[in-house]
């Protein structure tokens, strides 16, 4: 891996570790659903205005309902479990929960698509596991019910990202492929469209516009704009540059920048838990994600 792109793939895991930073300020204050539709909307305005600087055509051959329906699978359901858990989690801990995404694709996988599940990425599932619980039952916030459901939502939202990708795969690719940005572009309207109703409903019943400071609509733009807009072409981008074993690297990094920030600008508690579930999942992942060990050549008959 060139130096240059070692350097954007720290820059992705930096971006996507303070997205939860930036969630646990505006959900608690806009509410799960509102927070959700208001980072999609910003991310999709903001994806808008750089395809057009770029001059991308918004040529979707046909597959608008397929990203459509990506937006609501990859984007739309996940960033309200996020949403959901930081009214009770720390941003660290969705962080580092949010490491099970491969692990969840693995299980998605196995159960939905035909992917074999070999003992390594078993083990890996079951570290992950370990993982979990070393860091909800020991970590610096007490074990409660509410921990609990926070886990659970972001164990969701890894869990849709797990599926999208196959949804993707099967949707996009194999259909003759579209170029990443329309993919984005497309998910982000498609969980827009998926979350305004919900959004409205619980503005109707507690508008919590008003309740909103200059700091919290502060990381609301900086949710939608940098960790979902820009966040998105800078992954996409490393896809096309390093491919996707080595991108999803990034899911190793990112706990560690969740955990600092939350750390440096919420006072959020540091503990032993954090390096020692961090460090399960992460061994998890690399289980995962490892190459295979290439099958030995068969050895030539004796005549």
């Amino acid at each position: 891996m060139k130096p240059s792109d070692l350097a954007r793939l720290l820059t992705l895991a930096a971006i996507w570790g303070a997205s939860f930073l930036f969630i646990r300020v505006g959900a608690p204050v806009l509410g799960p659903l509102t927070a959700a539709f208001v980072r999609v909307l910003i991310g999709g305005l903001a994806l808008a205005a750089i395809l057009a600087a770029l001059r991308v055509s918004w040529q979707m051959q046909g597959k608008w309902r397929a990203t459509m329906a990506l937006g609501v699978i990859n984007s739309g359901i996940p960033f309200v479990m996020y949403s959901v858990a930081a009214l009770w989690l720390p941003a660290g801990y969705s962080a580092v929960f949010n490491a099970m995404t491969p692990l969840m694709g693995v299980l998605i996988g196995a159960l939905c698509f035909g992917e074999r599940l070999t003992l390594p990425k078993a083990g890996g599932v079951v570290l992950g596991v370990a993982g979990v619980a070393v860091l909800t039952r020991t970590g610096p916030v007490a074990f409660s019910s509410q921990v609990l459901l926070g886990a659970l939502a972001c164990l969701a939202a890894t869990a849709c990202y797990g599926l999208a990708g196959f949804l993707a795969r099967r949707w996009i690719t194999e259909q003759g492929g579209l170029d990443a940005r329309l993919v984005a572009g497309g998910s982000m309207v498609g969980a827009a469209l998926f979350l305004l109703p919900f959004s409205v409903g619980a503005l109707s019943m507690n508008n919590t516009l008003p309740d909103a400071t200059p700091s919290v609509w502060a990381a609301m733009a900086a949710l939608g704009v940098v960790c979902t807009a820009l966040a998105y072409i800078l992954y996409f981008r490393l896809l096309a540059d390093i491919g996707p074993v080595r991108t999803l690297t990034v899911t190793f990094l990112i706990p560690p920048f969740g955990i600092v920030w939350g750390a440096l600008f919420l006072g959020e508690s540091l503990s032993w838990a954090h390096a020692a579930g961090g460090a399960l999942i992460g061994a998890a992942v690399w289980m995962v994600l490892r190459p295979a060990a290439p099958r030995a050549a068969a050895l030539p008959e004796r005549s």
